[in-house]
């Protein structure tokens, strides 16, 4: 693995620190902005939208997080979401008692085995994360119309303790919370403290560098597509119990709403940095933005620009820090 110098470390450090000080600032300037435009923006019923929205999101980008880091993409979390939200959401259509938490439980298997298949295709087969990735979006979203013969699965159809998984709420804080609140807090002791979680750092740095130090790269690449369709598949029944509701096109384009989120959160595309911190302020500030369009009633279509317009200022912003960063390493170790 290869080994930052202290200099470089804290270097590093502060720059990422910066980048989640100023999302946190631009996130309230925001808030107080779309307030101003739209009172009923700022209220507590509006703002519990807001969070239950981001959770979901959140969770799933952690997943999308972890890829990316190791430099490859999963297009796949939108349509494998809907595919695990699909078959817990049509064994309660066909009369079957699942306790909920058991529920939840099989929609993070179902996820765990699509995800799977992106790390056998990306580690062992060798297929390009995005046209691997690519590809299985597509099969799983055309399997969810198959085995769903493009029909919902509706409220009716569900009982109420499984709609509670994620309405309910304990001491008047929603159960979504505590659900993100406790995968946040394994994964951020896992990419920070233990060994595998710092060889997903490795390999998104320097593939090569971390293969002569020993890291198996292709376990690992395999590992994060894996957790990732863990996430999204645990996801996807909190999506349905969420909404009351599983449908064909749920969650359709969601995979870029992840994206959008890590990046802003300060995640790099090019791999090898990034924050389980600054993707949790991504993710709420997705969800704002995506409120606010709704509250001030600016047509919808905007959302995707935007939300392109963002990716791309995100990517331009980390190419000008990273080359910025690099020449004040060059100048100091010149001193």
């Amino acid at each position: 693995m290869v080994q930052l110098t202290p200099q470089k470390r804290q270097l590093l450090l502060r720059t990422v620190t910066r980048r989640e000080t100023s999302l946190l600032i631009f996130t309230l300037a925001l808030i107080i902005a779309v307030s101003i435009h739209s009172p009923r923006f700022f209220s507590v019923t509006n703002f519990n939208d807001i969070l239950l929205n981001a959770a979901i999101l959140a969770i799933a980008s952690i997943g999308q997080m972890m890829v990316v880091i190791t430099g490859g993409i999963d297009l796949s979390v939108g349509s494998g979401l809907a595919l695990s939200g699909m078959l817990v959401g049509l064994i309660y259509k066909n009369d079957y008692a699942l306790n909920p938490f058991l529920a939840l439980l099989l929609g993070a298997l179902i996820g765990l085995a699509l995800g799977s298949i992106n790390g056998l295709l990306v580690s062992k087969a060798g297929v390009p994360p995005i046209i691997a990735t690519l590809g299985t979006m597509s099969i799983y979203r055309g399997l969810i119309f198959i085995i769903s013969k493009g029909k919902w699965v509706s409220a009716h159809e569900m009982p109420d303790m499984f709609i509670h998984l994620a309405r309910g709420h304990i001491l008047g804080i929603p159960n979504l919370i505590f659900i993100t609140i406790f995968f946040y807090g394994i994964f951020f002791y896992f990419l920070t403290h233990l060994k595998s979680g710092r060889e997903i750092y490795a390999v998104g740095g320097n593939a090569e560098a971390a293969r002569i130090a020993g890291i198996n790269v292709d376990r690992i690449k395999y590992a994060v597509y894996t957790m990732s369709g863990f996430l999204y598949g645990l996801c996807g029944v909190l999506w349905v119990s969420r909404f009351a509701s599983a449908q064909s096109d749920s969650a359709t384009g969601f995979e870029f709403s992840t994206v959008t989120a890590i990046v802003i959160g300060g995640v790099s595309v090019f791999g090898g940095t990034g924050r389980i911190t600054g993707v949790l302020i991504g993710a709420i500030l997705i969800s704002i933005v995506e409120n606010a369009l709704s509250v001030t009633q600016i047509s919808p279509f905007w959302q995707l620009a935007i939300q392109g317009f963002i990716i791309l200022l995100a990517v331009v912003m980390d190419a000008v820090m990273k080359n910025r960063d690099r020449k004040t390493v060059v100048r100091g170790q010149q001193v």
